[in-house]
């Protein structure tokens, strides 16, 4: 066995330990160095470190966890898989950021992973025609503007596969993160979308071969999703499911949410509206509005200058708030309204009007701040 192999084989061995989770698992690397040592220390060694009890020492020396991790090494080296362990300077950057990020990923594919611009698109399982053609005609719009922005979802039936089609009928690489290990497709009618996203985009996991799709692992496939992005698309969801969890895991990684509203009779886009009237996401309408609230719209420097012009016609109230915005980064709604002393409900539509001339944007959580 090369230094590599021995070295992918502790890696991989670190996430075989039962009770062992990527938190303490940093906590174990952090204290003691490289996997390797972990697993070649003295058990009073290993329970010097936080949160690793006596029993949890016994099991990183079981000699079993390092069986079951040579056995997937085989499975990785025949099966050309690539991995990345969090420590890699090619592990994805923004999930690094993330606290509770796997310590181990495996992929297969050719997407870049640390794209320049990443953005993730959810929903529910039964998508209707509404939550399909968004999804269809946003990603034909999103690529004229950036033909290399990569497209995350998470392979499932609905507006997930719709996602990674669309993506691929206009050249867009597209990953789908998997809630099993990479020697299955799950769903099975979704195999060649996948094949085909191999060539276009890739497959990503956290989860070893073997492991079923139980649903637990769906959870935990969601935080790659909202973590490994710049922002968060939810198109259509009922009252409760995965893509609302995704949602909430992106804003606590402090990234982007949007939701694309719905009639209030139709069943799967409760969800998204509610996300939208709680302030947790913001109302999606189209490409070009997501690129305004993404910040990338490549004019954004150019026509600055000219912006500025338009804010010697701001109304009082107007010239209150941008004051006020031009001292941080980001106030709350309810702060605005205190500290230019006028009501909510008359401030609501003062900032619509400053949306609407391009010189405020909302942000998740009832913010404002300045373009």
């Amino acid at each position: 066995m090369n230094i590599d192999s021995t070295k992918l084989l502790y890696q991989i061995a670190l996430t075989q330990i039962e009770g062992v989770g990527d938190i303490l698992a940093r906590n174990l690397i952090d204290t003691i160095g490289s996997p390797e040592e972990i697993f070649t220390s003295a058990k009073k060694t290993l329970i010097t470190v936080k949160g690793i009890s006596t029993y949890l020492a016994d099991a990183v020396l079981n000699s079993k966890v390092l069986e079951r991790a040579e056995k997937e090494l085989l499975f990785v080296q025949k099966n050309n898989i690539q991995t990345y362990f969090y420590t890699d300077s090619d592990y994805c950057n923004r999930l690094k950021e993330c606290i509770d990020a796997p310590i181990l990923l495996y992929y297969k594919g050719k997407a870049d992973l640390n794209a320049t611009k990443i953005v993730s698109i959810v929903g529910t399982r039964k998508s209707t025609n509404y939550g399909n053609d968004f999804c269809e005609e946003f990603l034909e719009d999103l690529s004229s503007a950036f033909p290399n922005i990569l497209i995350v979802s998470g392979l499932a039936y609905g507006i997930d596969i719709q996602a990674h089609k669309s993506a691929l009928k206009h050249n867009l690489p597209t990953v789908g993160v998997l809630a099993h290990g990479l020697d299955r497709i799950y769903p099975s009618g979704h195999r060649k979308t996948a094949v085909e996203m191999l060539e276009r985009g890739g497959l990503l996991t956290e989860f070893p071969s073997e492991t079923e799709p139980d649903r637990f692992n769906f959870v935990r496939r969601n935080r790659i999703v909202a973590g490994m992005s710049d922002a968060t698309i939810v198109v259509q969801s009922d009252s409760k499911g995965g893509s609302l969890i995704t949602a909430e895991m992106a804003n606590s990684y402090n990234r982007d949410v949007f939701s694309l509203p719905g009639r209030v009779t139709d069943k799967e886009s409760v969800g998204c509206n509610m996300l939208i009237e709680d302030n947790r996401a913001i109302l999606l309408q189209s490409a070009d509005s997501f690129i305004k609230h993404m910040q990338w719209d490549v004019n954004k420097q150019i026509s600055k200058p000219k912006q500025r012009q338009l804010f010697l016609d701001l109304s009082d109230d107007e010239q209150a708030v941008y004051d006020l915005l031009a001292a941080t980064e980001s106030l709350h709604i309810n702060l605005i309204a205190n500290q230019i002393g006028i009501p909510v409900s008359n401030l609501l539509s003062t900032l619509l009007t400053m949306e609407m001339k391009g010189i405020v944007r909302t942000i998740p959580g009832g913010s404002y701040q300045l373009l």
